[in-house]
């Protein structure tokens, strides 16, 4: 059996997956630690994965909450700025501890997000082999597709190919600070410099939660990527209270901007205007940050809570309104439940064309967002049976992708033979 270490950001948005894919390998005999920051340690406990901490003294307990504090205060290019820098911080710390760390747990291959940029490098420094894992939208180039962070659909004129090449240029520069970080550190150990960014990716497999179906037509994938669908693992998911007792048989609309942008509160008061006159029952999760007191005399007398059990109530639903966070988003389609998406920040603008281009929902964007606008795009999706008949079509294309198990079984024939996994 191996011994797998894991390599993520502390957010729930990447650790859910990662640690259902990491507890599908512990199911199957293996071990499996989760190598992060002090705050990461409760959920990897809570699914069963060993755990040792890096960077105690940057990141003390606490400081990740503090960070998506300040983060869901904030939208478009100052949030994606101020992510940068934190992991450019958090790079610089991995270097620093979390090789000997790795080194030390016996740790004999690696699985690595996506956004970890670094993972790369320390994995060849220790000569393991490792594995990139897409829990967040698709972060490979390709000349055909805007960039991930960027709102543009999907053209394939030339006009929209030269557009794309500049989104590629722009973004390689806000990029470069943590660039430079990793190509200095592999410079000090002696590696050599990287010939182009997606060097920094695995060559032995490359995993991604989205279905094939929610991606645009690409070019330039590597033989070695694989589209897996959604890594959904309710059985290790936080038990939450709520009041199922007060729902009321009208069709259920649950809202939720996740765990990073949630402090926009005018926002949430935005979805409550426009839902209160809809013939609808509307549940609000607030993702933590704000408390559901401040939200007591909200139009339409919505169920407001601060977490929300998100499986169970998105079954339920008729509608998701969402961020545009991919994990609300592909389980939102596991169910066939249509989207509003109202992106803010990093990578949601991109998943938000995606639901956009697949014909599962609407968007909506920020500085377009009132009422009016977003109850005519609620009765939209609602009444248009287009809507649902894409998310049914989403949710049998997900049924039949596999998920987690098949990522585990990518992952354990990548290792066990040591050669690139092609399609």
């Amino acid at each position: 059996m191996t011994h797998f270490g894991i390599l993520c950001p502390p957010s729930a948005g990447h650790l859910n997956p990662m640690t259902s894919l990491g507890n599908e390998l512990l199911n199957r005999g293996h071990q499996v630690t989760v190598v992060g920051v002090p705050d990461a340690q409760a959920k990897a406990k809570a699914s069963g994965l060993d755990f040792q901490p890096v960077g105690a003294s940057e990141f003390p307990l606490g400081s990740v909450a503090e960070f998506l504090k300040h983060l869901g205060e904030m939208s478009g290019f100052a949030a994606l700025l101020y992510t940068i820098n934190q992991y450019k911080k958090g790079a610089m710390v991995s270097f620093r501890e979390g090789t000997e760390v790795i080194k030390g747990a016996g740790i004999d291959a690696l699985l690595i997000d996506q956004s970890i940029f670094e993972g790369g490098t320390i994995a060849e420094y220790l000569k393991i082999p490792f594995i990139t894992v897409c829990n967040a939208i698709i972060l490979n180039s390709d000349p055909v597709v805007p960039p991930a962070h960027l709102p543009w659909d999907y053209h394939s004129e030339w006009w929209a190919y030269l557009r794309n090449q500049m989104g590629y240029t722009a973004m390689g520069l806000l990029a470069f600070q943590i660039g430079s970080v990793i190509e200095a550190q592999r410079q000090s150990w002696g590696l050599p410099k990287y010939p182009n960014p997606e060097c920094m990716w695995s060559d032995l497999a490359q995993i991604s939660q989205q279905p094939v179906e929610f991606e645009f037509p690409r070019t330039q994938l590597p033989r070695c990527f694989h589209f897996a669908g959604p890594f959904i693992n309710s059985k290790i998911r936080e038990k939450v209270d709520f009041p199922f007792d007060k729902l009321t048989g009208k069709p259920l609309i649950y809202a939720s901007l996740g765990t990073v942008q949630n402090r926009l509160s005018w926002i949430f008061n935005e979805i409550a205007k426009a839902c209160a006159d809809l013939d609808v029952q509307l549940v609000l999760s607030l993702g933590g940050s704000l408390q559901s007191e401040l939200f007591s005399s909200l139009p339409g007398n919505p169920i407001v809570v601060n977490f929300a059990p998100q499986l169970d109530l998105i079954q339920k639903a008729a509608l998701t309104i969402t961020h545009a966070g991919i994990n609300t988003t592909l389980e939102s389609l596991s169910y066939g439940v249509p989207l509003v998406a109202i992106p803010i920040a990093n990578d949601q603008p991109g998943i938000a064309s995606r639901i956009n281009w697949t014909g599962t929902g609407k968007v909506i964007q920020l500085h377009e967002l009132h009422g009016s606008r977003l109850r005519d795009a609620i009765s939209m999706v609602l009444n248009e049976k287009t809507y649902t008949d894409n998310a049914q079509r989403l949710r049998i294309a997900i049924s039949r992708s596999g998920g987690v198990m098949l990522a585990a079984n990518i992952v354990e024939q990548a290792v066990m033979t040591g050669e690139s996994m092609l399609n």
